[in-house]
């Protein structure tokens, strides 16, 4: 008869040697990595230009493969507050007067942003890309 120290140390053992062979054949998680996201292109601006000086305006931005947390950059700077998606061909973005103070040219893009990966086998999820520019004209 197996007294219990005997049978404690036997289940450890045993207990031990199972997860030494489990982590031994690769059931571990997996970091897959990123892949290339889908590209926005901006076809139009509209409007296309304003005068220097004017108010507070919207700016909307047609083109392909927008997604749903797409975001209008101006100038090189993210309109994150102000970008509203309307559908995978069309943002719009509310610029403030100051934006338009000045005359000159301001390039527009637009970066749909990076996803993260899902679950343990999943995906490693996708990188953010951005458009190409497309300059407004500030009158």
């Amino acid at each position: 008869m197996k007294t219990l120290s005997t049978q404690t140390t036997v289940e450890t053992t045993l207990l031990a040697t199972l997860l030494a062979l489990t982590l031994a054949c690769g059931y571990s998680s997996k970091n897959y990595p990123a892949v290339a996201g889908t590209v926005p292109a901006i076809t139009q601006l509209s409007p296309d230009s304003v005068t220097a000086g004017g108010d507070t305006f919207t700016l909307t931005v047609n083109g392909s493969n927008f997604s749903t947390k797409a975001v209008v950059n101006w100038n090189g700077t993210a309109q994150t507050a102000n970008t509203t998606y309307v559908s995978a061909g069309q943002l719009t973005v509310t610029l403030p007067a100051s934006a338009i103070a000045n005359a000159g040219a301001v390039a527009v893009t637009v970066t749909n942003p990076a996803t993260p990966g899902t679950g343990m086998y999943g995906s490693g999820g996708t990188l953010a890309e951005t458009s190409q520019p497309v300059n407004f004209t500030i009158n």
